[in-house]
């Protein structure tokens, strides 16, 4: 597949309690934010929210299984989380190729991350790099 500036790809996930508690055993992220419903409800989140980590995972599937495609990796990231996802959400992650250089196979691509009610929870730009096999 020939990359090219203003291609575009999505990827939707539902975060569920089941992903959240997964990805603290993974990371020993375990914040009561995502956990404790009783004391999350005295923040301004109100209710348990997901660990940021899962978004960005998102985009992670969405760069090496879409596009740029398989052996696509981050070379560096810069998120924004303007609001939010809470468990139950069901987001639609868009990343779209902003910059190309065929003969080194990278570039940059920007990212929006927004839930089902169409609320942006994550911003940013990324670069990547496709790792291409060699004869």
């Amino acid at each position: 597949m020939d990359i090219s500036v203003g291609q575009s790809t999505s990827r939707t996930m539902t975060v569920t309690a089941e992903i959240v508690e997964g990805y603290a055993e993974l990371t020993g992220d375990h914040n009561p934010l995502h956990f404790d419903e009783e004391f999350t409800s005295k923040t301004r989140f109100k209710r348990l929210i997901s660990q940021g980590g899962i978004a960005v995972g998102l985009l992670h599937a969405l760069v090496a299984m879409e596009l740029p495609g398989a052996g696509t990796v981050f070379t560096e990231q810069h998120w924004n989380f303007p609001a939010p996802v809470f468990i139950g959400d069901t987001i639609t992650a868009t990343g779209t190729i902003t910059e190309w250089i065929p003969e080194k196979n990278r570039g940059v691509m920007d990212f929006v991350i927004v839930s089902h009610d169409d609320v942006e929870v994550l911003t940013g730009t990324a670069g990547v790099y496709k790792a291409v096999p060699r004869d």
